[in-house]
């Protein structure tokens, strides 16, 4: 049957640069279009690590030769930037995939803003390192301005910024009627561009969301049947790495609160996408996820292999 499906991509779908972001579109493009060849209606949204942070590093060396001329370009435009990079190369991608394959779809990158809560706590605990490395000096005089700086690993000084939850995507009404309208859409980038509602007014902040719970809240705008976050394995698995290592093919979101309150996944890593997979497979009866590796999507949703997240 075919299904409605949010697929989140991780970095490992991207690539690191210019030439291999663009190859790595066109592998992606392929376990997409496997997808959509199956009947599937299929959204699309990403990450940025990568591609936000080279943006950003590029403004603050431009910032850092000629303050006054080019002030510091906020985080928000940045991420903004990054969407249309990202999906410049993924919908160009994909639609020579699918044209190659006899496919006629309409395919568009939509400039996602999203709510967060200016009251979220991680505001009061900003964790994720941005831009380029500081001297002692120059982090100094930021944080006179109001950033908040860290010292990343011994390698020099970082701005840090919050990974807020996300709240409401601007955009849904957009998304919703060209997904319903039978286009493909590539949408919340990077997890959203992060604003704050004043009045009638938007305000972009320097915040990075989580691109896994932005997907899981797309989903579930979407009425989505499936939310697939794709990553570097094939699998879940507990005690990772070690002898005794066991890899999950299914678990019910009760087994996997279990499993996340006895510390079995990563912060930063394999935490987030459990955590957004149980969220989406609680959130309606028949809702399922699925986190596997990118070539494996469509076995996965066939029911040979991944992990599959299940009420």
């Amino acid at each position: 049957m075919s299904k409605r499906i949010v697929i989140a991509l991780g970095g490992n779908a991207l690539g690191n640069s210019l030439k291999e972001q663009f190859a790595a579109a066109q592998n992606t493009a392929k376990a997409i279009a496997d997808l959509i060849e199956e009947g599937h209606q299929v959204v699309v949204a990403h990450g940025n690590g990568p591609q936000v942070g080279m943006i950003n590093l590029a403004m603050s060396e431009l910032t850092a030769k000629d303050p006054d001329k080019y002030p510091p370009t906020p985080l928000s435009v940045c991420g903004a930037m990054s969407q249309g990079y990202i999906g410049y190369d993924l919908q160009n991608t994909l639609r020579t995939e699918l044209l190659d394959r006899g496919i006629r779809k309409e395919i568009s990158t939509l400039i996602t803003q999203v709510a967060v809560d200016p009251e979220d706590p991680a505001f009061k605990q900003p964790t994720k390192p941005i831009g380029r490395f500081m001297t002692h000096e120059e982090a100094l005089k930021f944080q006179e301005e109001g950033y908040a700086i860290m010292e990343d690993a011994g390698r020099g000084w970082r701005r840090v910024v919050a990974s807020p939850k996300p709240r409401e995507i601007i955009e849904i009404g957009s998304i919703g009627a060209m997904v319903s309208s039978g286009h493909i859409v590539i949408a919340c980038g990077g997890g959203g561009i992060p604003v704050i509602h004043q009045g009638n007014r938007l305000k972009g902040i320097p915040a990075v969301i989580d691109k896994d719970f932005a997907s899981c809240r797309l989903a579930q705008d979407l009425d989505a049947d499936y939310l697939i976050i794709l990553t570097a394995v094939e699998k879940v698995a507990i005690n990772f790495g070690k002898p005794d290592q066991q890899w999950l093919s299914q678990l019910t979101t009760a087994e996997a609160r279990k499993l996340i309150g006895e510390g079995h996944f990563a912060p930063g890593s394999m935490l987030p996408k459990v955590e957004a997979a149980v969220e989406f497979a609680s959130s309606k009866p028949g809702r399922r996820a699925l986190i596997t590796l990118l070539e494996k999507a469509k076995e996965g949703i066939a029911g040979r292999t991944g992990t599959v997240v299940c009420d």
